[in-house]
């Protein structure tokens, strides 16, 4: 089919649906990924979107979606790293088992279907990579260390992949959404391990929750519109945006706060530092 082409993980609920939606009514070729597909009844009906499994952690499940979306429309266009799970604790509640799970579908996942993607963007000379990553991945916050971690590792993997993909021709971004509690994201955080522990500790950690929670709801989380993130990310996709995309007033304020823009300018100054002018890489 002809049109740009979009690859989308975590579809099945909130920012990912959302964004399938969002590009399909502007005219993309989307590829909405999942876990499990066989629930979805809703993007199915759509002619310009094909629904696919991909499970970030199942690397044979995220070679066949990528190679799906290339038989079907020939290029991906704009590849957004959505899917992502939360966890709450305080790290002393933490279990190794909770540690590597985090990473691996934050971190490791992310990178697992980027490698698999970039080899068709680099051949065709162009392309977009947006990960959502978190206001936790701009500032640590108490009770979600294990979380902020894994973010603070997918922005770093974002501005660094950003540098070796620019002379490319690709283009490298995050979205950093703030507190939205009207998607699904919110019940599926696990925070089984805020009770575990001694109980001054068990009392100190839902001391420290409680306080950001109400902070949150203070700054518009409760009543926040997820649809601000999938219009921030198709705008990341189609227009020159800063490599960090902070969304909602709690993120913005922030990443204003920790001088957004001046991060930016530096970014660009340094460039002449970290990456030669562009001459094209052979396939």
């Amino acid at each position: 089919m002809v049109g740009k082409t979009v690859l989308i993980t975590g579809c099945s609920t909130g920012i990912g649906r959302l964004a399938a939606f969002t590009f399909e009514k502007q005219g993309w070729n989307v590829v909405a990924t999942m876990r499990t597909p066989e629930s979805e009844t809703e993007l199915t009906r759509l002619d310009s979107v094909v629904v696919a499994r991909l499970d970030v952690t199942d690397p044979a499940s995220i070679t066949a979606a990528v190679e799906m979306a290339i038989q079907q429309f020939g290029n991906i266009d704009v590849l957004v790293n959505n899917a992502g799970r939360g966890g709450r604790a305080l790290l002393e509640q933490t279990s190794d088992e909770k540690i590597l799970s985090m990473f691996e579908t934050n971190v490791f996942g992310l990178m697992r279907v980027t490698r698999a993607v970039l080899p068709y963007m680099r051949r065709q000379g162009h392309g977009s990579v947006i990960n959502v990553t978190s206001m936790a991945g701009l500032l640590g916050l108490a009770a979600e260390s294990n979380y902020c971690a894994a973010k603070y590792a997918a922005e770093g993997f974002t501005e660094a992949l950003s540098w070796e993909c620019k002379p490319l021709g690709i283009r490298v971004k995050s979205v950093a959404p703030g507190v939205y509690r009207q998607t699904a994201f919110p019940s599926n955080v696990d925070d089984e391990e805020m009770s575990q522990g001694e109980e001054s500790l068990v009392a100190h950690a839902a001391r420290l929750r409680a306080h950001f929670s109400a902070g949150a709801s203070r700054q518009g989380g409760d009543t926040a519109d997820p649809q601000e993130v999938a219009d921030k990310i198709f705008e990341c996709a189609t227009t020159d945006t800063p490599l960090r995309n902070p969304v909602g007033k709690d993120a913005r304020m922030i990443m204003g706060m920790m001088g957004g823009p001046d991060r930016q300018e530096f970014l660009d100054k340094i460039e002449p530092m970290l990456i030669p002018p562009s001459e094209g890489v052979d396939s």
